[in-house]
């Protein structure tokens, strides 16, 4: 089977691994730290993450700890092909490559799992579904989860037939969801809109879909860049707080007319749907900031259309019958990485150094742990929170003992 699309583009590769390897003080620093010791020694890792420059060093970090690795890409468009050679030149025992079928994706993920990992890391929760409904699981001591939408999948899977390992929800450490989610997604979200289409943003309407940690970090940035945000959502207090950070709130069938350009953010299925598609002005742009191709109703805008065409690389246009235009990027899947790079460095240093401490808790304490979903460890979080400001140079305060003793008492 095809492992990687180019080996020849491993020294380019190497060159974006390395100037990841340069922005991710935290992680690097907690590889450094660990190597001596090689805590994973002996454990073989299966990873389920898009493949690239920032996913590179935590793979060659679990590497220079000792595991062995076997990765496979968490989305058929998100791979950077010159990281997933250089990977394999290094020894990672990799199946990936941009532009997947959907049949090639799994078969990816599936050789992964055939290889035995006692340790399942995964990004959407597609390797952990499949270990679990194809007879994966019984050899995987315990798992890590680093997206909402997988750990949502996950909590249903509890729900429904019960876990098989112990699965640490990565995506909730505070130092993943109020980073990552927020200011890396929210950058890089609309770094992908920016190089597909090459549009000014001032002065447009700009939807947002949903206002979790995602949605904020959108819609913050699109106004930084001058665009007046509607916001949508389902949950009233999120509408609410939305409203009194300034922003217009409606929901989606009023927003449909009036938006120039539309991101969803919600991991839930058809928040663009038919009836909105109909109502959209002429040139209205459609992307998706979600993990998969469910948020705009994909096919039914394929439906309904009498032409498409390839307008820019990941800029599909569909015509409808009326003569009106609708441009989808990304085929409506996640536009930060499959028309950019994904999120910078420095947030990602945070993700996957949560990932990594959380691995090698697993390494220890899996026997032990219920098999169910699980927090990351507090003290993982805050040691996670400390490296960082340590490598941005920051010293913070601590309390005082007689601080301490006033904390604790009742009397004034």
């Amino acid at each position: 089977m095809k492992r990687v699309a180019d080996e020849s583009l491993a020294p380019r590769g190497a060159i974006n691994f390395s100037w990841a390897w340069r922005h991710m003080p935290t992680l690097t620093r907690i590889i450094e730290d660990q190597r001596p010791k090689a805590p994973l020694k002996g454990k073989k890792v299966g990873v389920c993450l898009h493949v690239t420059k920032e996913t590179a060093v935590f793979v060659k970090g679990l590497q220079q700890l000792g595991a062995e690795v076997y990765l496979a890409g968490a989305n058929p468009l998100s791979t950077q092909d010159d990281i997933a050679a250089y990977l394999l030149s290094e020894g990672v025992e990799v199946w990936a490559w941009r532009g997947q079928s959907t049949e090639q994706y799994k078969a990816c993920i599936r050789n992964v799992l055939r290889a035995g990992p006692s340790l399942q890391v995964d990004d959407g929760a597609d390797a952990h579904v499949m270990a679990h409904s194809e007879g994966y699981a019984a050899r995987i001591e315990g798992g890590t989860e680093e997206t909402t939408t997988g750990v949502l999948r996950l909590r249903a899977l509890e729900r429904q037939r019960g876990l098989a390992y112990p699965i640490i929800a990565v995506n909730n450490a505070s130092t993943k969801f109020l980073f990552d989610n927020r200011y890396g997604t929210g950058q890089s979200t609309l770094d992908g809109i920016l190089r597909a289409t090459s549009l000014l943003l001032a002065g447009k309407v700009v939807v947002v879909a949903g206002y979790g940690w995602v949605g904020r970090g959108v819609a913050a940035r699109a106004r930084g860049l001058g665009a007046r945000v509607v916001v949508t959502e389902v949950n009233p207090i999120r509408a609410l707080e939305a409203l009194l950070q300034g922003y217009e709130v409606m929901s989606m069938r009023q927003a449909a007319p009036l938006g120039d350009l539309f991101i969803t953010c919600t991991g839930q299925i058809n928040v663009i749907d038919e009836p909105h598609l109909l109502n959209m002005k002429d040139g209205a742009v459609l992307a998706n900031a979600g993990h998969f191709d469910v948020e705009v109703n994909v096919g039914a805008l394929k439906r309904m259309a009498r032409a498409s065409r390839e307008v820019r690389p990941n800029v599909t246009e569909y015509e409808l019958p009326d003569g009106r235009r609708l441009y989808l990027l990304a085929e409506g899947r996640v536009v930060n990485l499959v028309c950019a790079e994904g999120h910078p460095p420095e947030v990602m240093m945070m993700s996957f150094s949560n990932q990594l401490l959380s691995l090698l808790y697993l390494a220890n304490e899996a026997p032990r742990l219920e098999k169910r979903l699980v927090p990351v460890p507090q003290e993982v979080d805050e040691e996670v929170a400390r490296a960082t400001l340590g490598a941005y140079g920051i010293a913070l305060d601590a309390l005082t003992e007689e601080q301490v003793k006033y904390a604790e008492s009742w009397a004034l």
